[in-house]
């Protein structure tokens, strides 16, 4: 539908069935700037489920590209004579590879293919790199050649390269190979031509529309919601199912060749998504992560291990779930090291492998979070460890503890009170709740201690999770959305506690998923922004530096008769900016002052809106959309008509 015909459609409805209607009244105290909102009030929180990284965000085509699985050849086909093998490797941490042998038949082949993550998706005409370290795997062999083919859904070849070995010594090999045409089901294949065998490496294929190894589209879906802080690399995969599968971040930097494989947290935790392919190369690390924070123009913030493996999983009885008081050091050191990782100078060991790296210049890191989601008494006395020894060396970094991972209850009442007594500068809340909470909750901050830490609201999202008496399946439809729409002019309100928020979680492969709702949905060649990312979009674009106050009879507007409000100004634009929600089933008119200005000179309304179950699918991208128009001020204030079930943002000048 075309933006003047939904105009004029809301025009037309307006004119018909609110001539008598009564019109709200809400003031904003434009003249008196408050708090300021700080740059990362609205943000992006990054975790590896859903295929998020390995299959998704990270470009790498190639499952188990270094034969380190478990099962060796998860990933492969293969044909002909290939073995597994591990002596003298190429890369110390990854010591397995695979040795092709001629099938000792003149029209048998040897070799191997990947199907890369649900399928190879290739575009028509677009180049991809394909690398591969390899070797003679005997002594007196002569030269050996290797053929690599991108393959159609048909099983035709599209493109093909080949390669000669010279010698027993590991060298890299590369060559460039075309797709022919745009499917989402393809392969690449490797063939051993000639009669030598050739031991083979590392195998990677990737667009070469690749950002330093990450999807390009994905990397642009990500940029235009303008996020001001870019949490990483989870969640829960931060604590591991045990000590030894948690994420070190350590093992994510330096040659992405030779870091080490790890298990994914997500690969059979739910029963009905099993994925025990699901395992993280590591080749999306923290050096990635920084460069992408400051691609977005996001701080980072790393979380990292508080030495406890996941108290979901584990007992807190057992001994061998967590890491003893006393034994603690490495992995404060790990903390100690990332911030000299991220900021220190080149002459330091570990500004010196970011440097070598290709980064010189500091990350300038300001934030960093020690644990996710635990709770009880094992949290806070290993976190009083960690608060000791940054704050003695790096006084200067702000530490976000955890409230634990529910909005409620004796847990969260512990965390809290802990946090305090430890003097955190942030709290990580979480809550995953119905559009029903979110709207009954919109004045969830209103009356926080404005002492002590301030707020993270480091994942929620609204679950959808039942329509009438029938159960759904927590899709990103416009419910939600709308929801956490009008629950953000709550955060917005009290900006001067809440400090930073995260939608939670931010990818999901449509054949990989595991949990749902999730931002941004993709397959191997598309992606979709759901209706949540642009109400995250309207609030990130949309922040402003200045809290204003907006009241309705001299209260908040925070839900009474539907309605949800919430101002800034933002000094830099010189613009105010007024966010209003109407979660009610029929249309309501307001008029909005802007007490302290004499005349507004311009004045625009974003709109978005739909039916509550309408939502975005990778057909049909642009289903639900915000659109922009031009709208008359009269003096100091506007005169506007709210749609039913809508959220707007109106910019005046």
């Amino acid at each position: 539908m075309k933006r003047n015909t939904i105009w004029s459609l809301i025009l037309t409805t307006a004119l018909s069935l609110t001539a008598n209607a009564q019109t709200r009244e809400l003031t904003v105290e434009a003249g008196k700037p408050g708090a300021p909102i700080q740059p990362t009030m609205y943000g992006i929180f990054f975790e590896d489920i859903n295929f998020g990284a390995d299959g998704g965000l990270y470009a790498e085509m190639v499952q188990n590209r270094s034969f380190e699985f478990p099962q060796h050849l998860m990933g492969w086909n293969t044909f002909g004579k290939v073995a597994v093998n591990d002596y003298e490797p190429a890369f110390k941490r990854n010591p397995h590879y695979v040795t092709i042998t001629p099938s000792g038949h003149r029209e048998k082949q040897s070799g191997l293919e990947n199907r890369g993550f649900f399928g190879m998706g290739f575009k028509k005409g677009m180049k991809y790199d394909f690398t591969v370290y390899a070797r003679l795997n005997n002594l007196q062999g002569k030269q050996a050649k290797l053929r690599a083919e991108l393959v159609d859904d048909n099983d035709v070849p599209m493109d093909k390269q080949t390669l000669t070995v010279a010698d027993n010594k590991w060298h890299k090999y590369t060559a460039t190979l075309t797709a022919r045409q745009t499917l989402q089901k393809g392969l690449m294949r490797i063939f051993l031509e000639g009669g030598e065998p050739v031991d083979l490496d590392f195998v990677s294929l990737f667009p070469e529309d690749n950002w330093h190894g990450l999807r390009a589209d994905l990397v642009k879906d990500l940029e235009d919601l303008h996020p001001g802080i870019f949490r990483f690399p989870g969640g829960c995969i931060v604590e591991g199912t045990d000590l030894a599968t948690r994420y070190e971040w350590k093992n994510s930097v330096g040659c992405p060749e030779d870091r080490p494989l790890n298990e994914n947290r997500w690969n059979y935790t739910f029963a009905h998504r099993l994925f025990p392919n699901y395992y993280q190369s590591y080749g999306l690390g923290f050096y990635e992560y920084f460069l992408l924070s400051e691609k977005i123009g996001a701080e980072p913030l790393p979380v990292l291990s508080v030495g406890l493996a996941c108290q979901y999983q584990n007992d807190d009885n057992d001994i061998n779930a967590h890491v003893a008081v006393k034994d603690l050091q490495p992995y404060i050191d790990d903390a100690l090291d990332l911030i000299e990782f991220a900021n220190g100078s080149v002459n330091t060991k570990w500004g010196k492998l970011r440097a070598d790296m290709g980064h010189p210049k500091p990350f300038n890191l300001k934030q960093i979070g020690i644990g996710n989601e635990q709770w009880g008494p094992l949290y806070p006395e290993r976190l009083a460890e960690f608060i000791k020894q940054i704050r003695a060396k790096y006084p200067d970094i702000k530490i976000c503890g955890s409230a634990g991972p529910l909005a409620e209850g004796d847990n969260f009442d512990y965390g809290w009170k802990e946090m305090r007594r430890l003097n955190v500068d942030l709290v990580d809340e979480h809550y995953y709740k119905s559009p029903e909470w979110f709207l009954k909750n919109a004045g969830r901050y209103d009356n926080y201690s404005r002492k002590g830490p301030k707020v993270f609201a480091g994942e929620y999202a609204a679950h959808v999770n039942k329509r009438g008496d029938q159960p759904t399946t927590a899709m990103n439809d416009f419910e939600a959305a709308l929801a956490e729409a009008c629950f953000m002019t709550g955060l917005e309100r009290n900006a001067d506690v809440v400090y930073q928020a995260t939608y939670a979680p931010l990818f999901a492969h449509v054949e990989g998923w595991q949990w749902r709702p999730d931002l941004i949905w993709f397959d191997n060649l598309r992606s979709v922004r759901t209706p949540n990312w642009y109400v995250q979009m309207l609030y990130g674009t949309n922040k402003g530096t200045n809290m204003l106050k907006l009241t309705e009879n001299g209260t908040p507007v925070e839900g009474k008769n539907g309605l949800y409000a919430s101002a800034v100004l933002d000094k830099i634009k010189r613009q105010y900016i007024v966010k209003v929600g109407n979660s009610l089933d029929r249309q309501q008119t307001v008029s909005i002052q802007l007490k302290g200005l004499k005349k507004l000179t311009a004045a625009r309304q974003t709109l978005l809106t739909a039916k509550l179950t309408d939502n975005n699918s990778l057909d049909h991208p642009d289903n639900v959309k915000p659109v922009t128009q031009d709208i008359t001020a009269n003096g100091n204030s506007l005169s506007v008509t709210l749609p039913a079930k809508s959220f707007s943002v109106f910019i005046v000048e």
